[in-house]
């Protein structure tokens, strides 16, 4: 059972069992000795109120931001750790000051949080000097004892904050490097069928014009049947030259970028968060910017719903509206009537105001958030220019001369037997 939780629950239920075994005395009827019947309900009143303050601070400890509420909480398990000593006459409160010092790193900033810790331990120094048993310097020496024992579980638990802190921060990196892998993987793919067509579009469409043209001078140089072979050697390199030009067409036209792989590798395994993803079965973005700028927010999306939205699930969905993407984030968190957006919305605001893009955001407390972000498609020419040319574009109806396939800074001529070469001139 241990092994199924995270090192924040295991914090957590620690300080609960800490709860628990200061409150064995209470139901014991020795330690009750010499205690009036109104020190008995203000042991019992402080002690429950400490366990039920305690279970509601430390509930989603690690998965959400500190809230206005915590502050209050935690001051009232402070108040109840100290009425807990005042009323028994004893120093059951040093266990729950062990409790709440787990826990300070979580919602209080370094510096506040060592000093809520001596505060909070300081306070005991006149509830124990107030006992016959206790003059001050003994209730000092005490409260400089449970300091001792409050540091090591502060410790404790800053070391447990950091580690998340670290853990979450791989995560985001991991899952930044997944889609950077995906979109190096489909650049790659992209790069490599524009090299192939560079090379039909210069080698062999080179010389199957030249071998086109040569037929071309042979066949009004023959007569008879070799005529006949020659003319329909020239019909068949013509052919081959029209396949050659449409198999050229087709690996230039499927130069878009696949992001389906990528933004699942975005969404895969985010802690604490169920993300659903709806994108088409086969989502293509025809420009290399257009899909890091998407992949970008997906990921600010999913960060501000774990950080600051405090949700269960986010519901990610991207559809193409004409020429723009339209992608919306939407979360089950807590949202907000009157709602500040931090460094991260704001980010992805800029980002899209730059190229035109528009960002909304619609809340209501208790009804979670939802963004939609726009990217603009017409009218944006982010991608680099095509580099093969347009001679090798068309169709079996092009008519076009044969010698349109050859490069522009390549001509022919003819040899005096007749024959037709190519020259290509080089420019510096």
């Amino acid at each position: 059972m241990l092994s199924r939780l995270n090192h924040t629950q295991m914090l957590r239920y620690a300080g609960l069992f800490s709860w628990a075994c200061v409150g064995i005395p209470l139901l014991l009827g020795s330690f009750h000795e010499g205690l009036t019947a109104g020190d008995l309900i203000g042991w019992r009143v402080s002690y429950f109120g400490f366990g039920l303050c305690y279970w509601f601070l430390t509930r989603g400890i690690g998965r959400r931001q500190a809230r206005p509420a915590d502050f209050v909480l935690l001051l009232v398990v402070t108040m109840c750790a100290v009425a807990v000593s005042h009323f028994s006459g004893s120093g059951l409160a040093g266990g729950l000051l062990l409790a709440i010092a787990g826990v300070l790193p979580w919602f209080l900033p370094l510096g506040i949080g060592v000093g809520w810790l001596l505060l909070q331990n300081v306070v005991l120094v006149p509830v124990f000097a107030s006992r016959p048993e206790f003059n001050w310097g003994q209730a000092a020496l005490q409260a400089v004892i449970f300091i001792g024992y409050s540091s090591f579980a502060f410790i404790a638990g800053l070391v447990a904050r950091r580690q998340a802190e670290a853990r979450e921060e791989q995560r985001r990196l991991n899952s930044e490097l997944r889609a950077t892998r995906a979109l190096l993987a489909e650049s790659s793919r992209i790069n490599e069928r524009m090299r192939i067509s560079r090379e039909l579009h210069d080698l062999l469409g080179h010389h199957l014009t030249a071998l086109s043209l040569n037929l071309e001078v042979a066949s009004h140089m023959s007569q008879g049947r070799v005529q006949e072979h020659v003319r329909q050697a020239q019909s068949l390199a013509k052919l081959l030259l029209t396949d050659v030009r449409e198999a050229v067409s087709q690996l230039r036209e499927d130069d878009a970028i696949d992001l389906t792989e990528a933004l699942r590798s975005v969404v895969d395994g985010v802690p604490g968060l169920n993300v659903q993803l709806d994108i088409p079965e086969q989502f293509h973005v025809d420009q290399p910017e257009r899909a890091h700028l998407l992949l970008r927010l997906a990921q600010e999306a999913i960060t501000n719903a774990v950080r600051h939205a405090q949700a269960r699930s986010l519901w990610l969905s991207v559809t193409e509206d004409g020429d723009d993407l339209l992608l919306v984030a939407r979360d089950d968190g807590r949202g907000a009537d009157q709602f500040r957006p931090g460094n991260g919305l704001n980010g992805m605001r800029e980002r899209l105001e730059q190229i035109g893009g528009q960002f909304d955001i619609e809340t209501a407390r208790g009804q979670g958030f939802c963004v939609r972000m726009r990217i603009p498609g017409r009218g944006l020419d982010l991608s680099p220019p095509r580099e093969i040319g347009a001679g090798m574009a068309g169709n079996k109806a092009d008519t076009k001369p044969a010698d349109a396939l050859l490069a522009p800074n390549e001509s022919t001529t003819s040899t005096p037997g007749g024959a037709v070469e190519t020259n290509k001139e080089t420019t510096a």
